[in-house]
């Protein structure tokens, strides 16, 4: 019998088969807690008292409930251990890891990278839009951004490149189509509105998804349905108040919420067979595939309008390198803030990100108004705080709607 070297060197005696006199028994040896026993063994019985290997193996891993006698389990827990990260015990005896410091440091430096990758989206976005107004060809070019920063980042190995096949860019077909409304709709709305007035509406997203998602079958519960009463109500407020109200700013915002709601919806229905594939990678493939679909209906949109709209926003500007330079950050900050949502999401609940999106909104908010010295009426801005307080009412009820879900997955 081949037996594993999984517990530390011990001395154990080999004993030739022969009966057992009772006076070397102990009066206790029937009882499996006292002796540990192996029969059938060619080399004779094996005795070792229980005792010293419980000690041992909680040393060195636990072996238990697996059919080939060692646990999958027992590497990270030895590791843990080595790295002394804290711990403490469950009443089952099981060991629970406690976070580190440092991962909440990581969390806030994510977060923090976020919202200021947001906000330099936002300002310079803006301000292209104010000297070249086509968001046509700027949504286009983001989303070429995104694509190249992507490529540099599979073909030098930083991030991993998933495996490709049919199957897989057929499904990604219908979230990229629906990507690409919600882009280009958006900034649309930042052409013609304040960016500040876009992300009020914006903030109706969840309106949009218990809507659609209640069409297509799914049921909420009452304070869900009662927390979208302020969001309605709020954007409402926002928009008969708002100074630089245009119908189609209002309607741009609008068509980009219904498109990304559309997409996360097809995404969990299309998808489900690519687990596998991380967000990030997720997201780079239909960045990819939105740019095929943006850009040629771009060039037929407005395309025989840039090359005028060009020489009157560098007249605008003053030098060519200035709207360059405005052009290229909003494109890397658009891939960069949306890269550093996905890895917030990882490393958050979807709660907690939820949380962290409505105040991303807030945060917006104030740095556009304050850099762009947007006028806002006390009703405006009642408006707007009422419909944010909505979605953050929002994620708290959709949380309490998802934990039972989450318990019988786990089951």
């Amino acid at each position: 019998m081949l037996s594993m070297n999984l517990l530390p060197p011990s001395p154990v005696t080999f004993l030739k088969k022969k009966p057992l006199q009772a006076s070397l028994l102990d009066s206790n040896f029937g009882s499996r807690t006292h002796f540990l026993r192996v029969q059938d063994n060619p080399f004779g019985s094996l005795a070792k008292p229980i005792s010293q290997i419980s000690k041992s193996s909680s040393k060195f891993g636990l072996i238990s409930e697996n059919p080939f006698g060692f646990s999958c389990k027992s590497e990270p827990r030895v590791l843990k251990a080595a790295s002394d990260v804290p711990s403490e015990s469950s009443p089952d005896g099981e060991v629970i890891q406690v976070p580190k410091p440092n991962q909440k440091l990581k969390l806030a430096l994510v977060f923090g990278f976020w919202y200021f990758q947001n906000i330099v989206f936002n300002i310079y976005n803006k301000k292209v839009l104010n000297v070249f107004p086509f968001p046509w060809l700027l949504a286009s070019f983001q989303l070429f951004c995104g694509s190249i920063f992507m490529m540099i980042l599979w073909g030098t190995k930083i991030q991993s490149c998933p495996k490709i096949s049919k199957s897989f860019i057929v499904a990604l077909l219908g979230p990229a189509l629906f990507h690409t409304i919600g882009h280009i709709s958006a900034c649309v709305s930042f052409s013609k509105v304040a960016v500040s007035f876009t992300h009020v509406i914006k903030s109706a997203e969840p309106v949009f998804t218990v809507v659609f998602s209640s069409i297509l079958g799914d049921t909420y519960p009452l304070p869900v349905w009662l927390s979208i009463l302020p969001i309605v109500f709020g954007c409402s407020l926002a928009a008969v108040t708002e100074v630089s109200f245009n119908l189609g700013g209002l309607w741009g915002a609008m068509i980009s919420n219904v498109g990304f709601v559309l997409r996360n919806i097809y995404s969990k229905r299309s998808l489900q067979d690519f687990k596998e594939v991380d967000g990030l990678n997720l997201y780079g493939w239909i960045t990819i595939i939105s740019m095929c679909y943006l850009f040629p209906v771009a060039i037929f949109v407005e395309g025989s309008q840039w090359i005028g709209g060009y020489h009157k926003a560098i007249e605008a500007v003053g030098k060519p390198s200035t709207l360059y330079l405005w052009v290229m950050v909003s494109g890397l900050f658009y891939h960069l803030y949306n890269q550093s949502s996905y890895q917030a999401l990882d490393d958050i609940s979807p709660l907690t990100f939820s949380v962290g999106n409505t105040m991303k909104r807030v945060v917006v908010i104030i740095a556009t108004v304050l850099v762009f010295r947007n006028p806002v009426r006390p009703l405006n801005a009642l408006g707007s705080a009422i419909a944010i307080f909505g979605t953050f009412l929002y994620s708290q009820a959709t949380s309490k709607k998802k934990t039972p879900k989450v318990e019988e997955k786990s089951e």
